[in-house]
C-alpha cells in the first residue's frame, strides 16, 4: 500500500475516535467515517489478491516510464 493511503486511513480512524458525542450530526459523521474506512479496507484486501490474466495498463505505463 502507498504511504499516503495508509496515512489517510489512520487519520480517518483517529477522526472517528474523536467523534464520540451523542448528537445525531456526530453519529452521522462517525458512520460516514467508519464506512469510508471499511471501503478502504476492502480496496486494500482486493488489491492484494492476484489479478489472474487481467492487465492494468495504467500500472504498466507508470512502471515502464520510470524504469
Amino acid at each position: 500500500m502507498r504511504q499516503t493511503y495508509i496515512l489517510a486511513r489512520d487519520h480517518l480512524e483517529q477522526a472517528a475516535a474523536i467523534l464520540s458525542g451523542p448528537d445525531s450530526h456526530t453519529a452521522e459523521l462517525r458512520s460516514i467515517l467508519r464506512r469510508t474506512i471499511a471501503l478502504m479496507a476492502e480496496y486494500e484486501r482486493k488489491s492484494t489478491l492476484p489479478g489472474g490474466n487481467i492487465v492494468d495498463f495504467s500500472d504498466y505505463w507508470v512502471r515502464n516510464r520510470f524504469n
